[in-house]
Order: structure tokens, then C-alpha cells, then sequence
């Protein structure tokens, strides 16, 4: 029997109890009776004390464990978000590396194509330069063919 029954025991021979007259609520009980009830709550009494006891222990076990995964759970979740706040970071980092990286290629391209353009527009310069005084050369040349043909057509018709 548990100690609550025990104690509904006692209850219960209180009620059965012959009451005294003129005794304002005084009754007469088995003091055996009373006694070997008591015994037995004292018997009882430290079992279920260390019950709950193992009741609270469990309870103060589960809200530790509890408590101590909440704070393990906060912590990943922490360490998660500054995770991804750090991985944005290195995105918007990269991103902006990138664009600069960009810009300055497509600086040099524009940088290596007028110096490109400007290195054939000399070059042509140069040959047509060239090419112009080959022919001037070239008409000289001629005329001093021509001339010279004249020169001996003049001659063959005097001799």
C-alpha cells in the first residue's frame, strides 16, 4: 500500500470512529490499529521519499540534458549564421574582385587595341612611305629607260 492510502486508512477509522459525547469532535480508535497503520506509513514513507527523489534527480537530469542541447543547438545555429554571413561575405567579396578584374581586362583590351591601331597605322605609314619612294625610284628608273631609248633611237637615225 502506498502512503496515501495508509493516510486514507486512517481517515476512514476516524470516521468509523465512536464518537465521545460532549467532546467536541474527540473519538475513540484501536490504538493498535492506529499504530500498526503508522508503522507501516513509516515503512512506506522512505520508499516513496526516495522515489521522488529519483523523480526530482530525473527531472533535474532531463532539464540539464535539455538545457544543454538548447544551448548546443543555439550554438550550431550560431556558428551556422556566421558561417553563411562569412560564405556571403566571400561571395560579395569575389563578385566585386571579379567586376574589378573585369574593368581593368577590358581597360587593357581597349589599351592593347589603340596600340595595336596605332602600331599598323605607323606601320603602313612606314611602307606606304616605303613604296612610295621605290616608285619614285622605279619612275626615275623608267625615265632613264626612256630616255635612254630615245637617246639611241636619236642616235641610230644619225648614224
Amino acid at each position: 500500500m502506498s502512503v496515501d492510502d495508509l493516510i486514507d486508512e486512517l481517515y476512514d477509522m476516524v470516521d468509523k470512529a465512536w464518537s465521545l459525547p460532549l467532546s467536541r469532535g474527540r473519538a475513540v480508535l484501536d490504538g493498535e490499529e492506529v499504530k500498526q497503520v503508522l508503522d507501516d506509513i513509516r515503512e512506506n514513507l522512505p520508499r516513496e521519499i526516495h522515489q521522488a527523489k529519483a523523480i526530482v534527480a530525473d527531472r533535474t537530469k532531463i532539464l540539464d540534458d535539455a538545457r544543454r542541447e538548447a544551448e548546443t543547438v543555439v550554438h550550431v545555429a550560431q556558428e551556422r549564421a556566421k558561417a553563411l554571413i562569412a560564405q556571403d561575405e566571400i561571395v560579395r567579396q569575389a563578385q566585386q574582385k571579379a567586376n574589378e578584374v573585369t574593368s581593368q581586362s577590358q581597360a587593357k583590351v581597349r589599351e592593347m587595341r589603340k596600340a595595336s591601331n596605332d602600331y599598323i597605322d605607323d606601320l603602313m605609314k612606314r611602307t606606304d612611305d616605303g613604296l612610295a619612294q621605290i616608285l619614285a625610284e622605279l619612275r626615275r628608273t623608267r625615265q632613264n629607260i626612256r630616255a635612254s631609248q630615245r637617246a639611241g633611237q636619236s642616235q641610230d637615225k644619225m648614224e
